[in-house]
């Protein structure tokens, strides 16, 4: 029974594997490599890089200028046609000077295809909302902002979206401690709920490093020797 759910499973998981990656293919990559070329000229003043990743993907950087103008390109164009916003998200790398990376995913339903568009910026500098060009951008936008601090400009309700009312900081930040700086309970006293400071309270314990770890629970019972036999001896029957 064991062996044939394990044989299932096997099956199962190389099926899924081999459905969901998407093979190699040199006539798409250059395909997807010449329209980006093609993007790039169109547009030199805000394309900086254009690049095929892994598996065929398309990957557009651009000057944070450039978001409506790009995106609005992408979309109206006759050979792109990118009406749909996927997703909007973010990446924070705080080793850069723009630490923040907003990712745009679109998808064109005439051409079955998808791209990624990529700009960035840092914790004050604003980036342009694309709600003008995707109205689906709003709450993705809202989202990235609550969590990452990033400020769109020109948005038409930018407001914190997960956290609750009057949160301080944005979680996703890589510098946003996990303990977060305020917590949130209901007082009997008051009879309502109260917002106050984080506390973290934790007895002192002091540990002996040259105790082996081995001996720690004292509830383990140390194992009984096993004698040794003698050559040709056999074992003690119980």
């Amino acid at each position: 029974m064991a062996a044939s759910l394990v044989r299932f499973v096997r099956g199962g998981l190389g099926r899924s594997f081999n459905a969901t990656v998407r093979p190699k293919d040199a006539v798409t990559h250059n395909q997807l490599a010449a329209f980006g070329e093609y993007v790039s000229e169109m547009m030199p003043k805000y394309i900086q890089q254009v690049q095929v990743t892994c598996f065929n993907e398309l990957e557009v950087m651009i000057h944070p200028d450039g978001v409506v103008p790009v995106l609005t390109f992408l979309r109206d164009h006759t050979n792109a046609q990118f009406r749909n916003m996927i997703d909007l998200t973010a990446v924070d790398i705080p080793s850069r000077q723009n630490r923040f990376e907003i990712v745009y995913n679109l998808l064109s339903l005439r051409f079955n295809s998808r791209i990624r568009v990529k700009t960035y910026t840092d914790e004050l500098t604003p980036v342009d909302s694309a709600v003008p060009v995707h109205v689906a951008a709003n709450w993705y936008e809202r989202e990235v902002w609550d969590m990452f601090g990033v400020f769109f400009a020109n948005h038409p309700d930018l407001r914190r979206i997960l956290t609750d009312y009057g949160f301080e900081g944005h979680p996703f930040r890589k510098d946003f401690p996990l303990s977060g700086y305020v917590e949130v309970r209901y007082d009997d006293e008051v009879k309502r709920v109260v917002a106050e400071p984080v506390e973290l309270s934790q007895e002192f314990r002091k540990f002996d490093l040259n105790t082996p770890w081995e001996v720690f629970p004292a509830h383990r019972e140390p194992k009984e020797a096993t004698p040794k036999l003698e050559a040709g001896e056999a074992p003690e029957k119980k």
